[in-house]
């Protein structure tokens, strides 16, 4: 029997499994599953003759998460073992790790406990004990999880449409996640553990040579954010998705959009009220893809209205340059998200004779062409009008380069996702706002959802290296996430990932994504919804963006 592997055609015996193939045939490959069909593979499947299959390693998306979920495993362990008593919830991603929290009433997590609990951890990588793979019924899963107080998991399988489901056990413990795992914890060499109070990071391999382990970088400011968006949903009762189920179930997601909405209103005017006290004359907005930068932008101006100031906004899209002029990158393309896209010098020099009260005439781009338009527009501002600058090098100080420091006030925007599925199972921010994304660009740029999601790494790539490293010089964070709004974006972008076959080079993507909305309700309550909120940006209705007739 042959298999076409990484583009060579290998015999195998029936009945072997990839494990055994790759250990034959490419023993040095580090591979952590395998990509058949548009479909991730464990390496314990077996494949049929004929078949055709492609390595997933730690240097694929992939291969990353199922490197993470493997980890996640092992960790879950050594601390059920060590501290059975502990409650774990793995909260969000940190700057090179996963950052989780240990929990017991009686005691704050130590040192000494990070220490003991890695030690486990390499103790049960040095046994290479197997992910078993188990088929099971959601009855029998739910009454295992029961037994083992783990209520999270019991909620969140009471709402999944299909009766049976894998499982993987460790040991003697039993997990599930949407995802294949490692074969075996002897492949999960590289990590560490770091007390970050209160809770601790589970450091991943670096991307950038995965044979070490990714430095862990100090956020404070977004790790206050995720803290304090983590306060409300615990304060609202809503911090897994089974919880946001049962008020979709219930009906009472009305009130909970409600209070969602409000809480950012008062974020806002928070966030307007600090600029004011600030005494800067310009407020930059930067965040990643999808986090709604421009209704904020909006609704910002509104709330300095209300304080009686009389905002402008400068679009920083009128300052690139020719499209000839910009640098091509080695590889023979152009980078329209580097910096010097832009004319510096032009942008710096109008924004300094706008704060001295001097008229400036403003650059029109035309994008159709590419070139900056003949038409040119006259701005003048006030003593008493603040300057709104939206885009995404606004954290750079290079952007504004000769303003002071003192004038100018900086806000980082991003959707922080903090509902989790379960308490072991975090919901990706990424794929938070890809679901946003998919949805905008479908409705209203004509986008087809696997278009955007080709886009999708060159977006997160500029994103890392623009705009993640500055995060930490805001003088605002706002979290744009709001808790109820996967039950919302579903119904929009479920059909859109169905329709992908397995010959799309999207599916594995769309697959992994249609696995994590299962578990969600659909809530049919966009009435509800206010016209200025961050949701309207994606799914439409926006009072910002309408027309008057």
């Amino acid at each position: 029997m042959l298999l076409h592997l990484n583009g060579k055609d290998i015999a195998f015996e029936n009945g072997e499994s990839y494990a055994k193939i790759i250990a034959r045939a490419m023993p040095d490959a580090g591979a952590l599953g395998v990509l058949v069909g548009g479909e991730t593979l464990c390496l314990t499947a077996r494949p049929k003759d004929g078949d055709s299959a492609s390595l997933i390693t730690i240097r694929d998306t992939e291969g990353r998460l199922i490197y993470e979920r493997s980890l996640r495993f092992i960790f879950l362990l050594a601390v059920r073992e060590l501290f059975p008593n502990r409650r774990v919830r793995i909260e969000h991603s940190l700057g090179g790790g996963v950052y989780c929290e240990v929990r017991d009433s009686r005691r704050s997590l130590t040192g000494a406990d990070v220490r003991v609990i890695e030690a486990r951890m390499r103790e049960i990588v040095k046994e290479d004990m197997p992910f078993v793979r188990h088929a099971i019924s959601r009855r029998d899963a739910i009454a295992y999880f029961e037994q083992t107080g783990e209520t999270d998991k019991v909620n969140l399988l009471k709402y999944r449409p299909y009766e049976t489901f894998q499982l993987y056990r460790l040991g003697d413990m039993m997990e599930y996640f949407y995802g294949v795992m490692a074969p075996s914890t002897g492949c999960i060499q590289v990590f560490a553990l770091q007390l970050q109070l209160p809770g601790l990071v589970l450091l991943l391999p670096d991307p950038e040579d995965p044979a070490k382990v990714a430095p862990l970088r100090q956020l404070p400011k977004l790790m206050n954010t995720f803290a304090e968006s983590a306060r409300w949903n615990a304060i609202l009762h809503c911090s897994n998705t089974a919880d946001l189920n049962a008020l979709t179930q219930s009906g009472q997601i009305r009130e909970f959009i409600r209070v969602n909405e409000a809480l950012h209103e008062r974020s806002i005017a928070h966030i307007a009220d600090e600029f004011v006290t600030s005494g800067a004359r310009v407020i930059l907005i930067a965040g990643p893809s999808s986090s709604g930068k421009t209704t904020f932008a909006n609704r910002l101006s509104i709330a300095l209205r209300v304080l009686g100031l009389r905002p402008v906004a400068i679009s920083l899209d009128d300052y690139y340059l020719d499209r000839d002029q910009i640098p091509l990158e080695p590889d023979g393309t152009r980078d329209f998200e580097r910096l010097d896209t832009l004319d510096v010098a032009l942008f710096n020099d109008h924004l300094v004779r706008l704060l001295q009260g001097e008229p400036v005439q403003v650059p029109l781009y035309d994008f159709k062409t590419g070139r900056r338009a003949a038409a040119t527009h006259l701005m003048h501002v006030d003593g008493d009008q603040p300057i709104i600058i939206e885009g995404i090098h606004g954290l750079n100080d290079e952007l504004t380069r000769d303003v002071a420091r003192n004038l100018k006030f900086k806000v980082y925007i991003s959707a922080l996702t903090t509902l989790n599925l379960d308490d072991h199972n975090r919901i990706r921010t990424t794929e938070a706002r890809l679901l946003r994304r998919m949805v905008r660009d479908f409705h209203f740029r004509g986008t087809a959802p696997e278009d955007t999601m080709a886009m999708w790494p060159s977006v997160r790539n500029g994103e890392e290296k623009y705009i993640f490293p500055y995060q930490e010089e805001a003088d605002v964070i706002f979290n744009s996430s709001l808790v109820y709004e996967v039950a919302i974006l579903k119904k929009y972008v479920y059909p859109m990932l169905t329709r992908l076959t397995p010959a799309s080079p999207y599916y594995t993507m769309a697959h992994r994504l249609i696995k994590f909305l299962n578990y969600f309700q659909s809530a049919d309550v966009e009435d509800e919804i206010p016209l200025n909120s961050i949701l309207r940006e994606f799914i439409g209705g926006c009072c910002f963006y309408r027309e008057d007739k």
